[in-house]
């Protein structure tokens, strides 16, 4: 399972659910990603991940917990991207919504890859809204954001917006 995509500079991704066996690959990924790319995503420092994080971020069950990646298609052991969405316990047909693309892969497509895939597999399985908690002055997640949603609303909170976008039908 999983699709094959070129990026606007010519690079072939394939996407693909994650599985148990990208813990080392998900780790060497962060260890890629520029303090910048860290701060933008964890909104926070993000040295390394724990074994309790490897095992949240990569055991996923598929219907309350979604996870997709990106790998190089010539190096499919090189992970250039992640996006997931959790479902909210309490108002099951919302998701909180996360993607993180490597930094030399930022800007070419594959971060809107991955969010249209995420917001189709949340369709399909009931989900009819994404949240996200962003930093304000992170364009291209607000961007991204416009692209896999009809309507977006979006509260301040000092440093960081909450945004809550709709799913398109």
């Amino acid at each position: 399972m999983g699709m094959q995509i070129v990026l606007d500079n010519g690079t072939k991704v394939r996407i693909r659910p994650i599985r148990p066996s990208d813990k080392p690959l998900l780790e060497a990924a962060l260890g890629r990603l520029s303090d910048e790319t860290i701060h933008r995503r964890f909104l926070a420092p993000k040295p390394r991940f724990t074994g309790t994080d490897l095992r949240y971020l990569t055991e996923v069950d598929g219907r309350d917990h979604y996870a997709l990646v990106g790998v190089l298609a010539d190096r499919p052991d090189v992970l250039v991207g992640v996006g997931r969405w959790i479902r909210d316990p309490v108002r099951t047909d919302r998701a909180e919504v996360a993607i993180v693309i490597g930094d030399e892969f930022q800007g070419h497509g594959l971060g809107t890859a991955l969010g249209l895939a995420l917001a189709d597999a949340a369709r399909a399985r009931g989900v009819r809204s994404f949240t996200a908690t962003m930093l304000a002055e992170n364009a291209p997640a607000q961007r991204l954001f416009a692209v896999i949603s009809h309507r977006l609303r979006v509260t301040h909170e000092g440093a960081t917006d909450a945004v809550v976008g709709d799913l398109a039908a």
